[in-house]
């Protein structure tokens, strides 16, 4: 806690209301207006890019799944991190409506031998859906329960049958600024790109997600194919992917890029390496009660050890951190 002892430095308002609320208090102020210009009775609630109405996709049950309480559609579909929406953890929700789902196309690129471009219905119908439900951990100390939709990023890999050159996957996010605000921000260099090493990425948990919580994957989310991760920190989960690299030298990542002393390439959930500005030792699940929440101890891999230890054995977990 900040104690001010000096009267030449009053506290300013920002201190004492939340950041994002006080930045957009001319808003709150429009839209309670509006709102009061609404009838009482029979008024309908407009979409929003938070409830718009969902399409549903089926996804039979799937034995890797934790049986832990999930986290509540509603906190998972507007609590997100999507930086070419913006940075507040609502901005994507807000003004991911932007985003154009279809037509979409994912190509597969590099050292392949069948290369190629993926319509999105042709992913879709690549595999049977799965119901994943995955613990998912953020590097700023939150985590959540998610019912995704997808199946094992290794059925398109088998098929499009990498050579022997090929030592890592990259992935390539969707960078248009007409549909995504937050790509006028220099915050980090666009594209987003993000990768794994091969045979992480053929681990049976890693997810080729096309859908959460029994429908299409909302947009906010990553929509309309992105990867999941489960024993990495959530940026490691690329989003709205268009291209999928298969490469021989590690690639070079957003986040590394950004601030490479704080985002290491493997990013693994490891209690046991801080991060520079906080410690990664403790969390919090979204939803039991904000920053009120109990403090859980935090699993390494995120509780995934048993079934992805043996890809580091003999790796310096804090050297490749």
């Amino acid at each position: 806690m900040l104690i001010r002892t000096s009267s030449q430095h009053p506290v300013q308002p920002s201190e004492i209301t939340p950041r994002r609320v006080y930045e957009r208090r001319r808003d709150i102020i429009r839209a309670a207006g509006a709102a009061a210009l609404l009838p009482v009775a029979g008024a309908v609630a407009q979409p929003t890019p938070a409830n718009l109405p969902p399409q549903k996709l089926a996804g039979r049950p799937s034995e890797l799944s934790t049986g832990e309480p999930r986290t509540s559609y509603e906190d998972v579909t507007t609590y997100n991190n999507f930086y070419e929406f913006g940075t507040d953890k609502d901005d994507p929700a807000r003004h991911a409506h932007r985003l154009r789902t279809r037509p979409w196309t994912v190509s597969v690129e590099g050292a392949v031998a069948r290369p190629g471009v993926y319509d999105i219905e042709k992913l879709l119908a690549l595999a049977p859906i799965e119901e994943r439900v995955y613990r998912m951990r953020c590097v700023e100390g939150w985590s959540m329960v998610i019912p995704w939709l997808g199946y094992s990023f290794a059925e398109l890999i088998r098929r499009v049958e990498p050579l022997g050159s090929a030592k890592y996957v990259e992935f390539e996010t969707l960078a248009d600024a007409d549909q995504m605000p937050g790509l006028r921000s220099p915050v980090l260099r666009w594209p987003y790109i993000e990768g794994l090493r091969l045979d992480e990425a053929m681990h049976p948990l890693t997810l080729l997600c096309v859908g959460l919580y029994g429908e299409v994957l909302p947009r906010q989310n990553g929509a309309p194919v992105r990867i999941v991760v489960p024993w990495k920190y959530g940026f490691k989960s690329g989003k709205s992917l268009v291209a999928i690299r298969f490469v021989e030298k590690e690639p070079l990542t957003a986040w590394h890029l950004a601030a490479p002393r704080e985002y290491g390439f493997y990013s693994n959930v490891n209690p046991d390496v801080p991060h520079p500005r906080w410690s990664q030792a403790t969390e919090r699940r979204i939803g039991d009660g904000g920053f009120l929440a109990r403090k859980r101890k935090t699993l390494m891999f995120n509780g995934y050890a048993d079934q992805v230890a043996s890809l580091y054995a003999g790796m310096d977990l804090r050297r490749h951190f």
